[in-house]
C-alpha cells in the first residue's frame, strides 16, 4: 500500500513539482518558456545535516547552472541555505554559495536565495549582507508574515539588495511572526509599498488577487523594475494576463525526489485559500474568482487515496470486506477520469 499511495500523492505533487530529475526540470523550463514565462528551478531539498549530501545539492546547482546556459533557457535558479550547509555550519554554506554565485557570473546569470523557517532568518540574511557587495546578481526572499521584515527590507534597501517579497509558507509560532492572515496580508501591502517607494529592482511573489492588482496600482504610480513570481500550478488563469499586460513573469519550478514536504505546503495553502474564498450567499455556496478551481480535483485526489488505502487495508486484513476495496476502486476510477478532464 505505501507503493500505491506515494503514486496517488504524486498525482497531486506533480502539479506543483517538474518531476523527480534534472532533465524533468529543463524540459519544464523548456515548456514554461514557450507560454512566454521565466523560470526559476530549484532542487527540493532542505534542513540537511550531511555534508555529503550537502555537497551533492552543490554539484547539483552547478550542473543546473550549465544546463540552463546550454539549453538557452530564459530563467534561472533559487537555492535554499538549510541545503547547502546552512543547518551543518554557515561557513560551509557560504562557500557553497559562492561557488553557485560565481559559476552564474560567468553565464552573466542571477541567483535567488529562498527564505525558510524562522531558526535560519538571521543566517540567511547575515550571508546575503555579506556577499552582496562583491556580487550584485543575488537576490533573497523576505516574509510577510515575520515582524522582523519591515527593519530587514529597509537595511537591504539601503544596500542596494534585491528582495523577492512573499507572505511565508512555514509553519511559524511565538511572538516574533503575525498569527492573522489579515495582519500578514497588511504587512505585505506595507512592505510592497516600500518596495515601490525604494526604485531598487525587486519581485512581487504571491498569488493573492488582491495583491497583485494593488502592485498593478502601485506600477501604475511608479515605474519600477519588478516582476511577478508564481509557483507552478497556481493562479496559472492569471499568469497570461500578466505578460500579455507587459509585466515579466517567473513561474518556480521545483523538482527532486524530495517533493513531499513541498507538496505538503501548497496543499495547505491552497485549503486554507479555497475556504477564504468560498462563501455562502443567498443560501448556497459561491466559489469566487480568485480560487483555483482545479483544487477542488486535487481534493478529490486526496479523498481517493484516503478511500484506496483505508478500503485496501480491510481488504488485506479482512478479505470479507470486499466492499472496502470495490468502493476504493470505482472512486479511484472516477477520480481520475475527473483529473484528465
Amino acid at each position: 500500500m505505501p507503493g500505491l499511495t506515494e503514486r496517488l500523492l504524486y498525482r497531486v505533487a506533480k502539479r506543483w513539482i517538474a518531476g523527480y530529475t534534472l532533465e524533468d526540470a529543463i524540459r519544464v523550463a523548456h515548456n514554461a518558456n514557450n507560454r512566454k514565462l521565466s523560470v526559476i528551478l530549484n532542487r527540493l531539498g532542505e534542513h540537511t545535516p550531511d555534508e555529503k549530501l550537502i555537497q551533492g545539492y552543490t554539484e547539483e546547482y552547478l550542473k543546473l547552472l550549465d544546463q540552463i546556459q546550454e539549453g538557452k533557457i530564459d530563467g534561472t535558479i533559487s537555492v535554499k541555505p538549510s541545503q547547502l550547509g546552512l543547518a551543518a555550519n554557515p561557513s560551509l554554506y557560504g562557500t557553497n554559495l559562492l561557488r553557485i554565485i560565481e559559476r552564474a557570473e560567468a553565464y552573466d546569470e542571477f541567483v535567488w536565495i529562498d527564505m525558510e523557517n524562522s531558526p535560519y532568518t538571521e543566517g540567511t540574511l547575515k550571508t546575503y549582507r555579506e556577499i552582496l557587495p562583491g556580487h550584485r546578481q543575488l537576490g533573497v526572499c523576505l516574509q510577510a508574515n515575520m515582524k522582523r521584515t519591515e527593519s530587514d527590507l529597509k537595511d537591504l534597501i539601503s544596500r542596494g539588495g534585491i528582495i523577492r517579497l512573499v507572505k511565508g509558507a512555514y509553519p511559524e509560532t511565538g511572538e516574533s511572526v503575525y498569527k492573522k492572515r489579515s495582519d500578514v496580508d497588511a504587512n505585505y501591502v506595507r512592505l510592497m509599498i516600500m518596495l515601490f517607494e525604494g526604485g531598487g529592482r525587486f519581485a512581487i511573489g504571491t498569488h493573492d488577487g488582491k495583491l497583485i492588482d494593488k502592485a498593478r496600482e502601485l506600477a501604475k504610480e511608479q515605474k519600477r523594475d519588478f516582476e511577478f513570481q508564481m509557483l507552478k500550478g497556481i493562479r496559472d488563469d492569471i499568469k497570461p494576463t500578466l505578460i500579455e499586460e507587459g509585466y515579466r513573469v517567473s513561474e518556480y519550478i521545483p523538482y527532486g525526489p524530495e517533493w513531499y514536504n513541498y507538496s505538503k505546503r501548497r496543499m495547505r495553502e491552497r485549503k486554507r485559500n479555497i475556504l477564504r474564498e468560498m462563501k455562502l450567499r443567498d443560501g448556497g455556496l459561491v466559489v469566487t474568482d480568485q480560487v483555483d478551481k482545479n483544487f477542488i480535483a486535487d481534493l478529490l485526489v486526496l479523498l481517493v487515496i484516503l478511500v484506496v488505502v483505508v478500503g485496501g487495508f480491510a481488504f488485506l486484513h479482512s478479505p470479507s470486506i470486499l466492499l472496502g476495496g470495490g468502493l476504493a476502486l470505482v472512486v479511484a476510477v472516477a477520480a481520475e477520469f475527473a483529473w484528465s478532464r
